[in-house]
This record gives structure tokens, sequence and C-alpha cells, in this order.
């Protein structure tokens, strides 16, 4: 059985699938990506977690496939977390929410990627509309998982 891939190789897959990919304020992707795997890192993730964070929007955002994600040599666990984060489309908040509290780990991931999103730094940026509705939808999300505002 091949050995799964470590953290470093899974950041580079990572960076190589959004490569050319940018946020909403036109940084680099990969920022948002190592910003959320430190902050699952520092709310005490290990290396499956840390490996879901670099993936989190891998499969969402169309840049690796879900049949990559069944194939590649990642423990099951990431590929779970990773599949958990995944919003659907038409997928209800709810939905979405009870899915990833229903996944060990998840949440921990979506609290990491919910504090970089809504960062006031990185939403003053952006116009005062597409600020504005963000905020409330990062708030909505964080009040499904039962996170508090610095979760």
């Amino acid at each position: 059985m091949p050995q799964d891939l470590g953290p470093a190789e899974v950041e580079a897959v990572a960076r190589a699938a959004h490569a050319g990919q940018t946020d909403k304020a036109g940084r680099p992707y990969a920022e948002h990506l190592a910003a959320v795997a430190e902050g699952v890192r520092a709310r005490g993730g290990g290396d499956e977690l840390i490996a879901a964070a670099w993936l989190h929007d891998a499969v969402e955002d169309g840049v690796l496939s879900e049949e990559w994600l069944e194939t590649a040599a990642l423990p099951q666990r990431t590929k779970d977390v990773v599949r958990a984060v995944t919003k659907r489309a038409g997928e209800e908040q709810e939905a979405y929410a009870r899915r990833i509290l229903a996944t060990p780990g998840a949440r921990l991931v979506k609290a990491a990627d919910l504090a970089h999103n809504a960062d006031p730094g990185r939403l003053a940026v952006l116009d005062e509309h597409t600020a504005r509705r963000l905020t409330h939808k990062y708030a909505a999300m964080r009040q499904h998982l039962g996170l508090a505002p610095g979760d």
C-alpha cells in the first residue's frame, strides 16, 4: 500500500492546483490556503486536518476532482473532512453545517477557514456591499456551527 502524502507534498499539490487563482481581493489564493492550514495547526489540528485545510476548497473550486480525492494517497479522515467542507451547488447553509458537524475534524477546519475569510483586513479591501454580504454570510455559518466570533 502506498504511503500517504506528507504535509509538504499535500501543500505542493494544493499550491499547484490553485496556481493562478486569486481570492476576492485579488491576492494569490495560496495565501488563503496557507492561512487556513496555519489556523488549523494553531487550533491543535494534526497532519490529517492540516492536509484537509490545504485541500479544503480544491474540489469545490473544481481545481481537483472528486475522483482525484478518492484515489489520492491521503488518510480517510482527510478525505472525509475535505468532502464535508465542500459546499455543494444549491445546498442550504443548514444542511452544509450539519454535514460539517457530523464529520470529526471538519468543524475545526471550517473554523479556521471562516476566521481567515472574516479577517477585517481582508474584508476592508472589498467594496462595501460585498464586505457586508460576506460578513453576514460568515457570521451565519459561525452561528450554525456553534462558533463564537473569535473561533
